[in-house]
């Protein structure tokens, strides 16, 4: 039997899996906090400057009295005037940290196993989440930024792989759903925790605390047994197979697991010593295609994403209930994509089009809004709305990338569009200094980009109700039946008319 008739018999999502993936899922809860730990611990509180002498920045700090009960690394290492750029330093060496993250381990677990990588990223982003909170200078400070941002970029990935790869396709929906949501609770849970605890210490030890018990957790998680097939480790594929089983209740169908090899695994040597690698997602010739819309697709949710939450925080007010409200504005986002991207008549492609299309023109309304138009129908409104379009573009399109990238070279594509992810996140910001063009112009980027991309999704082939691709040799000839299979319907059509008309 192949795979999924493997996971229809252990069963697809059985009381196990559900146990594995719950730990996954509210891993999620730790991963939010560590992403948003410089917004609260790199508060600017109010201050005010005594007359003195402020020819030096030693004499300066001298004078600088804080008016507000913030204890944060501006108050400790008094990161004011020509040193609050290290704030904002601070947060941009951990998004850089994610996005080297994002290639490095995305190849690698393709390539050595899941398990390994996302086990080895976990622990050390717990040492580093430490070092953090314990830092003596703000240099040690940065530098576990870096390195926190560096394993929580590829243990992100992974973590959302395993949650996919540990169930049945026709649950992957709902699991990539369920993890991107969580992240969204845990934004709102790390606004209530830096609400009761305030020093910024405490607040980062508490943070990363989380992560020892998820480690002792994910320490009993088998490895994938999708990567195990795709790697033509059909003897091992078996054995966690017949492990979920047994665990799952189901000890009678443990014993009927019985896999053919996987057409095109590495070990059949169709894919060489090492496997396919990430060249391969520019060489191949349906991947080369698929890797740069997708690009370019994740570019975009990021760039419209950022930008409409830095835009809708102008009017925000308590910065913990502000962090709280950026997380569960998220929340109503999550039951409209499960519902949608499972209905055939919308499916992955269309549904993710629409929302990205929708988010553009919320953002073109914004534009013809005024601020303060009434209660509800604002551009702040607007904006929220286009955030919640978008968060739901920003998952459907983790789902989906998921489905079109074959098992052996799965993280690797999805480094690769997470980096470009990266890139959207990191200009956002400059995008508002465009007002100085036009008042409109970072609407008009963010309306255009969210458009462009929509239109772009189209192109993409639909997964829903298609078989998961293990290898590349699957996914070439599935591509090439495809092709066939057009080009005989058109001959059969031409050949009707032609003889309709005879």
């Amino acid at each position: 039997m192949d795979l999924e008739e493997a996971f229809q018999l252990v069963g697809e999502f059985g009381s196990y899996q559900k146990q594995m993936v719950l730990v996954l899922v509210l891993l999620q809860v730790y991963m939010a906090c560590q992403s948003m730990l410089i917004v609260l611990i790199g508060a600017i509180p109010e201050y005010h400057i005594e007359q003195g002498d402020h020819s030096n920045y030693e004499e300066l700090i001298k004078h600088v009295t804080f008016t507000e009960d913030v204890n944060s690394i501006v108050t400790e290492w008094f990161l004011l005037k020509q040193q609050a750029y290290k704030v904002s330093l601070a947060g941009s060496l951990f998004f850089a940290g994610v996005l080297v993250g994002n290639v490095f381990f995305g190849p690698l677990s393709d390539k050595i196993g899941r398990k390994p990588v996302f086990l080895t990223a976990l622990f050390f982003e717990v040492v580093f989440g430490y070092a953090t909170a314990f830092a003596p200078s703000y240099e040690v400070f940065a530098l576990s930024r870096l390195l926190v941002g560096l394993m929580n970029g590829g243990m992100s990935l992974v973590c959302f792989v395993l949650t996919q790869e540990y169930v049945g396709k026709a649950y992957w929906a709902m699991t990539g759903t369920l993890t991107n949501m969580t992240f969204a609770v845990g934004i709102a849970l790390f606004g209530a925790l830096g609400y009761y605890i305030r020093p910024w210490r405490t607040l980062a030890t508490a943070a990363n605390s989380p992560g020892v018990l998820f480690f002792l957790l994910c320490v009993t998680l088998p490895e994938s047994p999708r990567w195990l097939y795709s790697r033509g480790y059909t003897e091992k594929a078996e054995e966690v197979l017949q492990y979920i089983a047994v665990r799952n209740g189901n000890s009678n169908a443990a014993a009927k697991v019985k896999l053919r090899m996987c057409p095109g695994s590495v070990r059949t040597g169709n894919q060489g010593n090492n496997g396919p690698g990430f060249l391969d997602l520019f060489t191949h010739t349906v991947l080369r295609r698929r890797t740069v819309m997708l690009m370019y697709v994740w570019y975009s949710c990021s760039l419209v994403y950022y930008g409409l939450t830095m835009n809708a925080s102008e009017d925000s007010g308590n910065r913990y209930f502000s962090v709280a409200m950026y997380g569960l504005v998220e929340l109503p986002a999550y039951p409209l994509c499960i519902y949608f991207i499972n209905k055939q008549w919308a499916g992955r492609r269309k549904t993710m089009a629409s929302f990205l299309g929708l988010a553009g023109l919320s953002c073109l309304c914004t534009m013809l809004v005024p601020v303060n138009a009434g209660a509800l129908f604002n551009a702040t409104s607007l904006a929220l709305l286009g955030k919640l379009l978008v968060s739901a573009a920003f998952n459907i399109v983790y789902v989906y990338t998921t489905e079109l990238y074959p098992t052996t070279i799965r993280n690797a594509g999805l480094g690769v569009c997470s980096m470009s992810c990266r890139v959207g996140g990191i200009l956002a910001p400059f995008v508002p200094s465009m007002r100085d063009l036009h008042t409109s112009m970072p609407f008009m980027v963010f309306c255009l980009s969210g458009i462009s991309a929509g239109c772009l999704g189209l192109l993409l082939p639909e997964t829903l109700n298609k078989p998961v691709t293990e290898t590349l040799d699957e996914l070439s000839s599935s591509a090439y039946h495809r092709i066939v299979e057009t080009e005989t319907h058109l001959f059969e059509e031409d050949q009707s008319k032609t003889n309709h008309n005879q």
